[in-house]
């Protein structure tokens, strides 16, 4: 997708995922990642989503060069069926290994 940053880059948005408590899935974005998740984990500037259901952990996220490229890309994950987040965290995850793995039917646990 144009406009998404590798690691590295200075780009002032990124998308992220947490996992929270319950395992449910929150895709959102933000200019400062660290700050965000202490509000997820604390405080009324969490998401109205993530208050009930704290504390969040990071499992992925990704750059992107502006607001508007990160929000398309926010609304797509958001679309996307568990499977698919699943997926999309593993493919940041995952290594050779992991992926032999995954191929071979074993479990791996996020």
């Amino acid at each position: 997708m144009s406009g998404l940053q590798t690691e590295g880059s200075t780009a002032p948005w990124v998308v992220y995922i947490v996992r929270c408590r319950d395992n449910s899935l929150y895709t959102g974005i933000t200019k400062d990642l660290y700050k965000r998740i202490l509000e997820h984990n604390s405080g009324p500037k969490g998401a109205r989503y993530t208050r009930s259901r704290r504390p969040v952990t990071l499992v992925y996220s990704e750059q992107a060069a502006s607001r508007s490229v990160a929000t398309t890309r926010e609304n797509y994950i958001k679309k996307l069926k568990t499977t698919g987040k699943h997926a999309l965290i593993i493919s940041l995850n995952s290594t050779p290994a992991d992926t032999a793995k995954e191929q071979s039917g074993q479990r791996i646990l996020l």
